[in-house]
């Protein structure tokens, strides 16, 4: 596209202003401002400013109070804890990650900045005997189930592969990859562990107009984790631009994808029984949920907005609402914690594109540093002075025809990773605990004794939720230890 053409372009879309500085420019910063503008759907920009705001002022007028925002129906979700339908589940998600219909999409673009890191999350050590990372967890239990999937439907080792693909952001992709290829991808295929970049969208100032960060760039920050649908359409790499996550998916046959964040220690990747619930279910897409801990817990709960499915903000149901309880079960009305883990069909994803536009971005107001246009100089405002637009990854719900919800225990599955060690809660210090306290359950489960104050690691290769520990039936643990092998535990009797 010629010079002429792109300013034309920005000067119809009212943002002309990003070629303020264009002829100080040298001939590298031209170029580097033209590629990047030229990459930037201008327009859509534009319309995703005017729905935000639209939006966001709409959810504020007094006919907004008409949105009806109540709990989950009856039957419109079910729980873990009854062994039967657990086994049934279980056995339908073995069967689909035996036959290859399975793949993973972890959300990983966040920086440990709140840890005190710049690294990415899943980089991060929570303290625990093996020192192994949030990735190298997760990765052992894609390893750990693709045996046993194997093994229970009677395949060759090796021959049950399920594909990783990691959404990473602009500031942590290649630390990420690179964090992969020096652990020799936690002992995964490389070629089955595929890497893409969330999406950005430029800051906004409050009339629309897009920040200068420098006079040969526009300032852009990430677009959220529901950023992820866009992302899976876009080319993976500049080389192959017909290279998408979709068709990856669709190259590889994968029927059902199971999406969640990387800073949870306790997710179970590709988890049988979700995935089996969600698929007799015939959901296009699913939600595992925990139980709010408390009423005023600071968590968005799945509930019904206007007879659809969505996730309702805690700021967003009153107190009264928050402490309703069901009159059969006692349990809270608004219960069903959104922990962001869900569950898709390819199809599904393919389809988000058709009604994306009608999708709101959220509007968050940030300081925005920026290039102020008549002096040249770097203003870092002290208050916020613009917006970021963000989606959330559940924004979709509403759009979906089958959904389901399951709910789970949260000791077994949800410690998050938020806070700075120290801070005593969503911190490495909880997500440690809470991690060894299951273990000791799955030792317990299996018939061991565990002594007061024993703390005892078991690699993921060796169980991914407790399986393959018949034999320690009847032993007492008195020692704390790391193990790789159900063998090494009887050096911790």
């Amino acid at each position: 596209m010629s010079i002429d053409t792109l300013r034309k372009r920005y000067q119809a879309a009212g943002q002309e202003h990003l070629f303020t500085f264009w002829s100080q420019l040298s001939q590298e910063e031209q170029a580097s401002l033209t590629a990047q503008l030229e990459a930037l759907d201008i327009e859509r920009v534009n319309r995703i400013y005017e729905k935000a705001v639209g939006s966001e002022s709409g959810a504020l007028s007094p006919t907004s109070l008409s949105t009806t925002i109540e709990p989950l129906p009856k039957g419109a979700s079910e729980s873990v804890g009854t062994t039967a339908k657990d086994e049934e589940w279980r056995k339908i998600g073995i069967d689909a990650i035996a036959r290859g219909e399975v793949g993973v999409l972890l959300m990983a673009g966040g920086q440990g900045t709140r840890l005190g890191s710049s690294a990415p999350k899943g980089c991060y050590d929570i303290g625990l005997l093996s020192h192994k990372t949030l990735f190298q967890y997760q990765a052992e239990r894609i390893a750990r189930l693709q045996q046993v999937a194997a093994a229970e439907a009677k395949k060759p080792a090796g021959s049950v592969i399920i594909p990783w693909y990691v959404m990473t952001s602009g500031p942590t992709r290649q630390v990420t990859e690179s964090f992969f290829a020096s652990h020799s991808y936690f002992g995964l295929d490389p070629k089955n562990v595929i890497f893409f970049e969330q999406g950005t969208l430029p800051c906004l100032g409050d009339d629309g107009s897009i920040f200068l960060e420098t006079p040969s760039r526009a300032a852009v920050a990430p677009d959220g984790n529901g950023g992820l649908y866009a992302a899976t359409r876009a080319p993976i790499s500049s080389t192959d631009r017909s290279h998408t996550v979709l068709s990856d998916l669709a190259k590889r046959k994968i029927l059902y994808v199971h999406a969640y964040c990387v800073d949870n220690c306790l997710v179970r990747v590709a988890d049988p029984i979700f995935l089996g619930y969600s698929i007799q279910k015939q959901a296009d897409c699913a939600a595992k949920v925990v139980p709010k801990a408390y009423p005023t817990e600071s968590v968005g709960v799945v509930a019904y907005r206007d007879s659809k499915f969505s996730v309702v903000e805690y700021s967003e149901i009153s107190k009264e609402q928050a402490e309703r309880r069901d009159p059969e079960t006692g349990e809270l009305s608004f219960r069903a914690g959104n922990i962001a883990n869900h569950f898709y069909t390819t199809s599904f994803l393919n389809k988000v594109e058709s009604f994306e536009e009608q999708l709101a971005f959220h509007i968050a107001r940030k300081k925005i540093p920026y290039v102020d246009l008549k002096t040249k100089e770097v203003v870092k405002p002290t208050k916020p002075n613009g917006m970021k637009l963000e989606m959330f990854v559940f924004d979709v719900f509403p759009f979906t025809e089958h959904f389901a919800v399951l709910e789970v225990a949260r000791k077994e599955e949800f410690s998050p990773l938020k806070n700075a060690p120290g801070t005593g809660s969503d911190d490495p210090e909880t997500s440690r605990r809470d991690l060894l306290a299951q273990h000791k359950r799955f030792l317990e489960n299996a018939g061991a004794t565990v002594k007061e104050g024993v703390e005892i690691e078991i690699s993921p290769l060796v169980s991914y939720a407790g399986e393959g520990l018949e034999s320690i039936r009847g032993k007492t643990f008195t020692k704390s230890g790391y193990v790789e092998s159900v063998e090494e535990l009887d050096a911790l009797a």
